[in-house]
């Protein structure tokens, strides 16, 4: 069971940012969580992959327990110096939604840092949603944080975790209960007239040809078409990249199908025992 005091912090430039690291002399496998949760989205996955790598996760600036940006930041370039400060280069980088993208940026923005790629539910920096189903979503969220309605945006955000072709009763209620402790404790850290300091990353999808290290795209079948578009963009125009399918769940298939999620991302990871230089 998870402790307090696995919980780390280290100094950014701009406050103190939180993470978890297993330590180990295995490969180094970031696990990156989506937008406005936080590292314990991989409470369940973490134990099991630390019996073979080193795995890290951490809290993105803004959300969980990591501080709130006081200027200009962009994700990538924290999660840079997260992995020099630990000396884990080159690692896998593992995200689901807004952690896909990440992982995307810091493999263009600091290419040397990453061994490989495992996205889910996103990967481009595409801002606006065209599909009919995504477009009431993600307005009724805006709406609610608008209306200061948090019980409202909580109801709007659990869409995502069943997506457009199943009810709400397919998933578990206890991953709606998780999703909302980790939603709320990240919403209670920001105030409506906040500036947004979030630089936000561009042409990720345009220039995912250049991304040279193994790709996999880990969707869940259920989840918005354009979401699971998005991953597989990435797999697709990368020159090493491949894409899987989790049936019978949606944006969070990790979360979903625990034991299969971990099983296709560990055979991912033994695929690289023999291309990973030997470390010091």
């Amino acid at each position: 069971m998870r402790r307090a005091s696995d919980l780390r912090f280290f100094a950014s430039t701009d406050g103190d940012l939180a993470y978890r690291d297993t330590g180990g002399p295995g490969i180094p496998v970031v696990l990156l969580h989506a937008g406005f949760v936080d590292h314990t989205m991989w409470d369940e996955h973490i134990p099991v992959l630390a019996q073979e790598f080193r795995v890290i996760a951490p809290d993105a600036r803004g959300h969980g327990r990591s501080a709130n940006a006081s200027r200009p930041f962009r994700q990538a370039d924290d999660l840079a110096q997260l992995l020099h400060h630990l000396d884990v280069a080159p690692a896998v980088l593992v995200g689901v939604s807004m952690g896909a993208m990440i992982a995307v940026e810091a493999a263009l923005e600091h290419p040397d840092l990453v061994r490989a790629l495992v996205v889910s539910g996103g990967g481009t920096d595409e801002r606006v949603l065209t599909e009919s189903w995504s477009e009431q979503v993600y307005a009724a969220q805006l709406q609610a944080l608008a209306a200061g309605d948090i019980e409202a945006w909580h109801q709007a955000s659990d869409a995502w975790a069943h997506g457009p072709g199943r009810p709400r009763e397919a998933v578990r209620p206890e991953i709606y209960t998780h999703l909302r402790e980790m939603r709320q404790r990240t919403i209670s850290k920001h105030t409506p007239d906040e500036a947004d300091h979030h630089i936000p990353a561009r042409d990720l999808g345009a220039r995912a040809g250049r991304i040279a290290v193994p790709v996999l795209a880990l969707n869940g079948a259920q989840d918005a078409p354009e979401l699971r578009a998005m991953a597989e963009s990435i797999a697709r125009t990368a020159p090493r990249g491949r894409t899987v399918l989790i049936d019978d769940a949606a944006h969070f298939p990790n979360l979903e199908r625990p034991e299969e999620y971990l099983r296709i991302l560990t055979d991912f990871l033994h695929s690289l025992d023999q291309e990973l230089p030997a470390r010091s």
